[in-house]
């Protein structure tokens, strides 16, 4: 059987020849990372790089690398035309003349390096007609305006997963040839499901709605949804969304009372715009109690939110709780 690559998935998607670029380069630099992740201690690329994040975090050192790869690779691409990390302060300009701003976040679940375990890179596309120096108010865009999103999962294979807006394509590395195939274009993600994915150990700190709605799911058959659920936590939203898009479920991650002043976790522009963009073009939703996340209008690039995304109807029945 023959699978398509990017590339000619991409024209078979009429995408225009300057976002392929970006989406190629993304890809392209995706494999580098893979690589480095691959070779682990034996390249001495684990543990803690000995700094903070702008978002106060401690850096490991493949936080480091991988930022830096994807920095220094968008900044060759003319399409370009400034980027945003969330391991970098400030925004990032690359070519001036170009039309696209990239978001993203270079290794999710960093957390998870030294065990091991799956982390990945997640990444928004949008567009920009502006002139003169890249401005941070170019990037606070509505989740809605996004040309392209997606994301790579490093797990057994490597696994690249993008919308341009219509439907999900899903590509697998062949490291053979340093190239992604397209293996499933044909993703969409069951309305309801009996499968959720939450930090319980955090559970006391949620707002009650958000308690009792937990607490209903793990009373199973006995309770008041009449089925019995279970729980899955990899601790890296990458993985957990890819399970939702491969399986289906719900994947939240709530306000924490322990930072009342922080709306939630998730940043809104790095994680939960791409992989809303993703969730909505596969057939889920993607919520903050208040409403869904793609009309927010950022008012920072670091800005947080609450996340309640996955299976349609069970989405809408955790929303309900808030209200």
């Amino acid at each position: 059987m023959k699978y398509p690559s990017l590339a000619d998935y991409l024209n078979q998607q009429n995408t225009a020849a300057d976002l392929q670029s970006v989406l190629l380069g993304l890809a392209d630099t995706s494999i580098n990372i893979s690589k480095a992740l691959a070779k682990g201690a034996l390249a001495g690329v684990l543990g803690a790089a000995g700094a903070e994040n702008v978002q106060g975090e401690d850096q490991k050192k493949l936080d480091v690398i991988a930022n830096d790869l994807i920095k220094n690779d968008l900044a060759t691409l003319s399409a370009v035309r400034g980027l945003a990390s969330e391991e970098e302060t400030a925004v990032v300009a690359c070519n001036l003349d170009g039309k696209f701003l990239v978001t993203f976040d270079p290794l999710d679940g960093s957390s998870n390096i030294d065990i091991n375990s799956m982390v990945g890179t997640i990444f928004s596309v949008l567009s920009s007609d502006a002139d003169g120096p890249v401005t941070e108010s170019e990037f606070l865009q509505a989740g809605r305006h996004q040309k392209a999103a997606g994301y790579v999962l490093y797990g057994p294979s490597a696994m690249l997963v993008i919308s341009t807006g219509n439907g999900v394509a899903m590509f697998t590395l062949d490291p053979d040839t340093g190239t992604y195939l397209l293996t499933d274009d044909q993703i969409n993600i069951p309305k309801e499901t009996a499968e959720f994915s939450v930090n319980m150990s955090n559970q006391r700190h949620w707002d009650p709605a958000m308690q009792r709605y937990i607490s209903e799911l793990m009373a199973g058959k006995e309770g008041p949804r009449g089925k019995n659920y279970n729980m899955r936590w990899v601790a890296a939203m990458v993985a957990d969304v890819h399970r939702i898009l491969c399986r289906g479920g719900l994947f939240t991650y709530p306000w924490d009372a322990r930072k009342p002043e922080q709306a939630g976790k998730l940043r809104l522009m790095y994680e939960a715009n791409p992989m809303g963009f993703l969730v909505e073009q596969a057939g889920g939703e993607i919520w903050t109690p208040e409403g869904k996340i793609l009309d927010i209008q950022p008012d920072n690039i670091h800005q947080r939110v609450p996340v309640i995304l996955g299976a349609a109807e069970e989405v809408n029945t955790c929303v309900s709780y808030h209200n």
